[in-house]
C-alpha cells in the first residue's frame, strides 16, 4: 500500500514524463490534419510569401497514416486450449464499440507512437467491464526495472472544466486526484498562492474510497506500441514523413509562385520613357503630367508607346514540368520508406495484372504484419485484464498464452479468394477454418455454420449423403441385408 506522499511523487514523475512526451505528440497530430509550416524556405521567400502558403499542404501524412489501420480489424479473441472463438470476451468487445474504437486506437498509435487500453470493472454490471482505448497524450504506463512487459504504475491526466483530473494505477490500489487549471499572468505576489493551488489534492468522493482497492491485482492499463525499440521510444508512422512532407510544400509553393509569375510570356519596353497622362484641375485646364497606371495596362492589354528608340524584347515562359517531376520522386522516395503502395499516392492506375498490385502491396502487408505482432501482444492481455475484472482466473490464465484473431491483412479479389478456398477445401480444409480464411467473424462463422446445417436438414438428398458419409445404415439398407446370404449359408447353384 502506497502512502499519499508516495502516490504524488510517482504523479508527478509520470506526468513529467507525459509532459516530454506531449510535444512530438502534438507536432505529429497537426502533420496528420495537414498542419504544415513552410519549411526549407530561403529568408527572402518566406519573407513574401510565407504568410500566402501558410494554410497549404500536400497532406501525405494521413495517407501513409490510414492507409495500414484500414487493413487492422480485430475479429475474436481464442483462449489456449480452445479451438473456438470466446463469445463472452466478444461480446465485452462490442458492447463496448471497440469495433470503432479500435480503429481510433490503432490510428493513435500510428501517429503518437502509441496508444493506451485501459479496462475496469463496473460495479453495476459485474459481467460486462469497461474498456476503452487511450489517447498517449493523456495516459502513460511505467515499468518495473529492467522490464518492458511488467508494469508498475499507469496514469491518465486530463482537462474538464477549470480542473485537471488525474487517476494513478498501481498493482494493489486506485488513487484520484484533482487540481484547479494554472491561472496565467499571475502577478509575482500570487505566484506562491497559485502554486500551493496547484498541487494535486485527493478528489473527495462520497461514493467510493480514494484510495480504493485494485481488485485484479494488476495494473489495468496496457500500452500498445507502433514500432518499438529495446531502448528508445516507439516510432510513430509519421516521424519519418515530415521531412519530405515539408519538402513536398515548399517545392508546391514555388511552383505556384513561378506559375504566377512566369508561366506566361513575358514583354519589356526598353529605351522609352513611362507613358504620362495630362493631370488636369476642376476647370479642365492642363496643370502638369501623372504617370499612366500601369495596372491599366494589364487589364486593357493596350498601350501607347513613343520614342525613336523603344523597342519591345520578350523571354518565354518557365517550363514549370521540372517542378512536377520534383515532386513525383519526393512522393516516389516517401512510398518507398514508409513502405506505402504508390498507387496509393501517385493516384495513376495502369493495366497491371492483379499479380502486379499485390505485389505491390507486399511492403504495406508486411508492414500491417509488423503492427499486428506489437498490437496483437497487447490485445492479449486486454483480453486477461477482462477476465480478471469478471473474476475469472483460470480464463484469465488461459488468455495469457491464447491469441488475438485479426482479418486478413492482404487485399485479394473475390473470385481469387473463391479459387483459393476451393482448393484448400479439396486438400481437406474444414469449413469453418476456411469461413475465417475468407474473413468472416468467429460470431458470423457460426451463423453461417448453423445456416448450413439448416440447409443440409431441407435437403433430403444432402441428408442422405451426410447419413451414408457418418456410416449409418441409409434408406435400402435393411433390404440390401436380407439379399445377402448369411455366413454360414451356402449360395444356390446359380447365383
Amino acid at each position: 500500500m502506497a502512502t499519499e506522499g508516495q502516490a504524488l511523487q510517482l504523479v508527478a514523475l509520470l506526468e513529467n514524463e507525459l509532459i516530454r512526451r506531449r510535444g512530438k505528440i502534438d507536432l505529429y497530430n497537426d502533420y496528420y490534419r495537414g498542419k504544415h509550416p513552410l519549411k526549407f524556405a530561403s529568408p527572402e521567400f518566406a519573407k513574401f510569401h510565407g504568410a500566402r502558403y501558410k494554410d497549404f499542404s500536400d497532406n501525405w501524412a494521413q495517407v501513409v497514416a490510414d492507409s495500414p489501420v484500414e487493413r487492422l480489424t480485430v475479429t475474436g479473441f481464442l483462449a489456449d486450449g480452445e479451438t473456438e472463438a470466446d463469445k463472452d470476451l466478444w461480446r465485452v468487445w462490442q458492447v463496448n464499440g471497440l469495433d470503432a474504437d479500435s480503429q481510433l486506437g490503432f490510428l493513435g498509435a500510428v501517429t503518437a507512437a502509441r496508444c493506451f487500453v485501459l479496462v475496469w470493472g463496473d460495479p453495476d454490471d459485474p459481467d460486462m467491464p469497461v474498456v476503452t482505448f487511450e489517447d498517449a497524450s493523456q495516459s502513460v504506463v511505467v515499468y518495473e526495472p529492467g522490464s518492458r512487459r511488467n508494469r508498475r504504475a499507469a496514469l491518465k491526466r486530463w482537462q474538464d472544466g477549470n480542473r485537471d483530473f488525474a487517476t494513478l494505477y498501481l498493482k494493489d490500489e486506485v488513487w484520484k486526484f484533482s487540481r484547479p487549471l494554472q491561472q496565467q499572468d499571475k502577478s509575482p505576489q500570487m505566484a506562491d498562492v497559485d502554486e500551493e493551488l496547484r498541487r494535486w489534492r485527493p478528489r473527495e468522493m462520497a461514493d467510493e474510497p480514494n484510495p480504493q482497492p485494485n481488485p485484479m491485482g494488476v495494473v489495468p492499463m496496457v500500452e500498445l506500441p507502433n514500432k518499438p525499440m529495446l531502448v528508445e521510444d516507439p516510432i510513430s508512422d509519421i516521424g519519418g514523413v515530415v521531412a519530405m512532407q515539408d519538402a513536398i510544400n515548399l517545392v508546391w509553393a514555388q511552383l505556384f509562385t513561378a506559375s504566377d509569375a512566369a508561366s506566361f510570356p513575358q514583354r519589356v519596353v526598353m529605351g522609352a520613357e513611362r507613358p504620362t497622362i495630362p493631370k488636369m484641375n476642376s476647370a479642365g485646364e492642363i496643370i502638369g503630367k501623372q504617370p499612366v497606371d500601369l495596372d491599366k495596362f494589364m487589364v486593357d492589354r493596350v498601350a501607347w508607346i513613343t520614342g525613336k528608340d523603344a523597342r519591345i524584347d520578350s523571354w518565354p515562359a518557365a517550363n514549370l514540368a521540372m517542378y512536377t517531376g520534383i515532386l513525383e520522386v519526393a512522393v516516389g522516395h516517401l512510398a518507398a520508406q514508409t513502405r506505402t503502395p504508390q498507387h496509393y499516392l501517385i493516384g495513376k492506375m495502369a493495366n497491371l495484372a492483379e499479380g502486379a498490385l499485390l505485389a505491390a502491396e507486399t511492403g504495406l502487408v508486411k508492414r500491417c504484419d509488423e503492427k499486428i505482432l506489437w498490437y496483437g501482444q497487447g490485445l492479449r492481455e486486454v483480453a486477461r485484464l477482462i477476465a480478471l475484472a469478471k473474476g475469472e482466473t483460470a480464463k484469465a490464465e488461459a488468455l495469457r498464452s491464447g491469441r488475438v484473431l485479426w482479418a486478413d491483412t492482404e487485399s485479394r479479389s473475390h473470385a481469387q479468394m473463391a479459387d483459393a478456398l476451393l482448393k484448400l477445401k479439396q486438400l481437406g480444409f474444414p469449413f469453418e477454418w476456411l469461413a475465417l480464411r475468407y474473413g468472416l467473424t468467429p460470431t458470423e462463422v457460426a451463423e453461417v455454420a448453423a445456416m448450413r446445417e439448416r440447409e443440409m436438414e431441407m435437403d433430403p438428398v444432402a441428408e442422405i449423403t451426410r447419413t451414408l458419409t457418418a456410416g449409418a445404415p441409409g434408406p435400402g439398407d435393411d433390404q440390401a441385408d436380407e439379399d445377402e446370404p448369411a455366413e454360414d449359408e451356402e449360395p444356390e447353384a446359380g447365383a
